[in-house]
């Protein structure tokens, strides 16, 4: 995985990554939020390589994922950086893998990333992606 990311990709990660610290704003859920994101229509467009939602910004990107999906208010919330960097480790993920959201979530749920935040967050989001590929390699095999 030695893919460098353009400057378009980064700002789609960054996007991303601001459409998870609003989730924070409008008092979501944090765990919620991400798994019904991740698994959803709307996310499914970003996933694309061009789609009109991925530059509409992550107040109309949030509003059509609530006209989909319903999720719970004042739940467990993580801290806004936490959320920053999961939502932009995620879309790094995709652009390095080519990895549908969906698969990549499954790999590494919201409680992995979260446990894994204080370790990871420091790291190259290559080195970052290897390690949390290679715990689920490792969980799949212990089953």
């Amino acid at each position: 995985m030695t893919k460098i990311l353009n400057s378009l990709e980064r700002q789609l990660c960054d996007i991303q990554g601001r459409l998870f610290e609003l989730s924070l704003k409008k008092k979501l859920d944090s765990a919620e939020f991400i798994e019904k994101y991740m698994n959803s229509e709307t996310c499914e467009f970003y996933d694309l390589p061009y789609d009109r939602m991925q530059w509409a910004g992550e107040e109309y990107i949030l509003a059509n994922l609530l006209d989909e999906v319903d999720i719970s208010r004042n739940g467990g919330l993580f801290t806004k950086e936490e959320m920053y960097w999961i939502g932009y480790l995620y879309r790094y993920w995709h652009f390095l893998t080519k990895e549908s959201s969906r698969s990549i979530y499954t790999q590494a749920g919201s409680k992995l990333m979260r446990d894994c935040y204080l370790g990871f967050h420091t790291l190259d989001p290559h080195i970052a992606i290897e390690d949390l590929k290679e715990i689920y390699r490792q969980k799949q095999e212990a089953i």
